[in-house]
């Protein structure tokens, strides 16, 4: 049996990050998986919580608080292939972790994910209505790494050294494989929580939006043709009555995170990080 490792960047995830690695471990075998939890700045219990879950769990502590640099730690560190990288607040279950896992080891496939949900149970009617439209983009259709959840192979692993200081790292990894070598995964899942309020949203959105224009930086060919497929699936969208009340919040929201991000550019915030702490509660 081949390891898998697992790369969890956490900042302050204590909340939810026993119900991430519960799920990861869950019925796991001796030797199976290879957990590299990689505590950012943390000023919580995020890696007390984390090294209660056995010896599949390492902790790595960093007294930086950034994404990209416990990217790199973890992909530094890790030993095997294939390899995942997974948000700290994502809920993906071992028998998914096999399966991307067992395709990574084809050898056609360089870079994969599970097939995403999204628990909307406890979001306000305005989010689900955004989700009912997201969640119907070629993006999310059609071979999305990202939104919490990649994997690649050895051979996909071959092609970068490390992260680059760019926000979408999941459209980095991405844009390293042909549309042939990549793909979602039938038969698996992982579940993402979102922002409960549309103003929570829009804000987390604001970043991303800053992740786009990074990507369109470096591929512009690339990122022009998908934002035009983009646009095409929304258009045939104003064709069924049924999705105007959800495609009214969605480019709604997408107008304000615009306006909101042309404010911050001009003062030089674009690059903050909003973080989203209504998902995180786990109280509520």
């Amino acid at each position: 049996m081949t390891m898998i490792s697992i790369i969890i960047p956490a900042h302050n995830e204590a909340n939810v990050i026993g119900r991430c690695l519960e799920a990861m471990t869950e019925g796991a075998e001796p030797g199976e998986l290879e957990i590299l939890v990689v505590c950012n700045g943390c000023s919580d219990n995020t890696a007390e919580v984390a090294r209660g879950f056995g010896p599949a769990v390492k902790v790595l502590e960093s007294p930086i608080p950034s994404k990209n640099a416990a990217l790199n730690l973890g992909h530094q560190t890790a030993t095997s292939y294939p390899r995942f990288y997974v948000d700290a607040d994502i809920v993906l279950p071992l028998d998914s972790i096999r399966k991307v896992a067992e395709v990574l080891r084809g050898g056609k496939i360089h870079g994969a994910a599970p097939r995403i949900r999204v628990d909307l149970e406890q979001c306000s009617w305005p989010v689900r209505a955004y989700y009912d439209i997201w969640l119907r983009t070629p993006y999310v259709q059609h071979g999305m790494l990202g939104s919490g959840v990649y994997a690649i192979s050895e051979e996909g692993g071959s092609r970068f050294t490390t992260f680059p200081d760019i926000i979408a790292d999941d459209g980095f990894v991405r844009l390293l494989f042909e549309p042939d070598e990549r793909l979602s995964v039938d038969d698996t899942w992982f579940l993402m929580t979102p922002p409960r309020t549309l103003r929570s949203l829009i804000h987390i959105n604001v970043r991303r939006r800053v992740g786009l224009y990074e990507m369109a930086e470096l591929h512009p060919a690339t990122t022009q043709n998908e934002a035009a497929h983009q646009r095409g699936e929304l258009y045939r969208s104003f064709l069924k009555p049924a999705l105007w009340p959800g495609l009214a919040v969605y480019l709604y929201a997408k107008v304000a995170c615009m306006a909101i991000y042309w404010v911050k550019a001009r003062q030089g915030r674009q690059k903050e990080w909003n973080r989203d702490d209504t998902s995180r509660d786990t109280n509520a």
